[in-house]
């Protein structure tokens, strides 16, 4: 989903639409002047590879409104889009307009490279079409509770599965988490049919907590001393209980598995059930057909009631560097409008922030997504914020700690000492973050 060249010029991206670039020089930052006097402004999706076509033809449709202004398309795969945007704000290379999600943008705003939103919105045709939830959500990255982003869609966490092998073995989509590990073991058939798949390699960590958080019912990432709950005794339970799947109900491949690697295994049809997003809904019509796979939101735990934690919010934003912060806006604009917002949420089946795009025909044919957005809606929900507010967040979820879940599978770490490590640096980073703003 997110691969491309590894050394590129801005353009190839110019010339060919079709590339996708991971890394390219100076010439892909700040934009300029196009033939024929068009103003040039640089756009890179944070998540370039199959949602490349989709911007193709939004960027088409905005030049075609637009004919004074030129958008230069670079894909950046979502593994390395941190340390590009690192890499850009050091150089003051920086494109006009970025793909950024709530994960990472309090490192972006700590950089001082975004240009604030709050006044575009209040004159844009967008104020007032964009969900309240989405808003909020960006915000309280920001200490001040600026908007330094625009969003365009969210996500939730959920499980999809084969309907034809949950029916063959006679088993129901889960509702509770008892029932959950029952069916992985039920759908488990030697030699190489699995209930369950586990992602152990890049992205586990998150997916991971959804899992821990949904069942042990605790509401927040941290009490009210600041000390981080990852470690709570109910989410331990969670991540031993997962831990145990692992070449019981799960293939032994799971433990380097990332997205790609995950998905190819449930899309071969080797297993039954896996944990993903609403945005992996393409890869898995496309392997079986829509009217073969559905999804369930994450199990109900003890607690009774259902236990989300809040996916990233995706969307827009303005560069400080950008010299052509007029067409930038503009552009931005176009892409949350209710058409855009409509179109790109339809393809990669998400959930869009603009209201009047949630109103489309297209989101009542769908019904793990229509139900998406009632457990989201419904007031007995109760959503677990992840602190994205802190810089460090990224890098403790990611490159500090995905390497010890995957001692934890291969029985070289116990949960217990895995999501202690966790949880003293969430709380270590915590409270650096609260002293900072005192």
């Amino acid at each position: 989903m997110r691969t491309i060249t590894k050394v590129c010029t801005a353009a190839v991206a110019v010339l060919a639409l079709s590339v996708t670039a991971s890394a390219c020089g100076s010439d892909s930052g700040g934009g300029g002047q196009a033939s024929g006097g068009k103003t040039t402004i640089t756009f890179w999706d944070n998540n370039g590879g199959v949602r490349t076509p989709l911007y193709q033809e939004l960027i088409k449709r905005f030049e075609q409104a637009n004919p004074t202004i030129h958008v230069e398309y670079v894909g950046i795969p979502i593994a390395s889009v941190q340390q590009k945007y690192d890499t850009a704000i050091a150089g003051g290379e920086t494109p006009d307009v970025g793909g950024v999600t709530t994960s990472y943008l309090a490192g972006l705003t700590g950089q001082q490279a975004l240009e604030p939103a709050d006044d575009w919105l209040a004159k844009s045709p967008a104020n007032g079409k964009l969900l309240d939830s989405m808003l909020a959500s960006v915000k309280r990255t920001d200490p001040g509770g600026k908007l330094y982003m625009v969003p365009a869609t969210s996500n939730l966490d959920v499980v999809w599965y084969q309907k034809d092998k949950l029916s063959a073995a006679g088993v129901q989509a889960p509702k509770t988490w008892d029932e959950f590990f029952a069916a992985a073991d039920k759908l488990t058939k030697a030699p190489d049919q699995y209930g369950w798949t586990i992602r152990g390699g890049a992205g586990s960590i998150f997916q991971l907590l959804a899992e821990a958080y949904a069942y042990s019912g605790v509401t927040e990432f941290f009490d009210a001393s600041g000390k981080s709950t990852v470690n709570d005794p109910r989410n331990v339970e969670l991540v031993s209980k997962i831990a145990a799947l692992y070449k019981k109900d799960t293939p032994e491949a799971d433990v380097t598995n990332d997205f790609p690697k995950m998905v190819a295994q449930f899309t071969s049809g080797k297993v039954a059930m896996m944990h993903h997003n609403l945005g992996s809904y393409n890869d898995h019509v496309k392997a079986f057909g829509a009217d073969k796979i559905d999804a369930f939101p994450m199990p109900v735990g003890a607690s009774g009631k259902r236990t989300i934690v809040a996916n990233p919010v995706d969307g827009f934003a303005v560069f400080k560097n950008s010299e052509h912060k007029d067409a930038a806006w503009k552009f931005v604009d176009f892409l949350v409008s209710k058409d855009s917002n409509s179109y790109w949420n339809q393809q990669t089946g998400q959930i869009p922030a603009n209201k009047d795009a949630q109103a489309d025909s297209w989101l009542d044919e769908r019904p793990y997504l229509k139900n998406a957005v009632q457990v989201l809606g419904d007031p007995s929900t109760v959503v677990v914020s992840p602190p994205y507010y802190l810089p460090q967040f990224s890098s403790i979820t990611k490159a500090d700690t995905e390497p010890l879940f995957q001692k934890v599978l291969l029985g070289r770490m116990k949960p217990q000492e895995f999501l202690d490590t966790l949880a003293r640096k969430l709380t270590e980073a915590q409270a650096e973050w609260k002293q900072s703003h005192s």
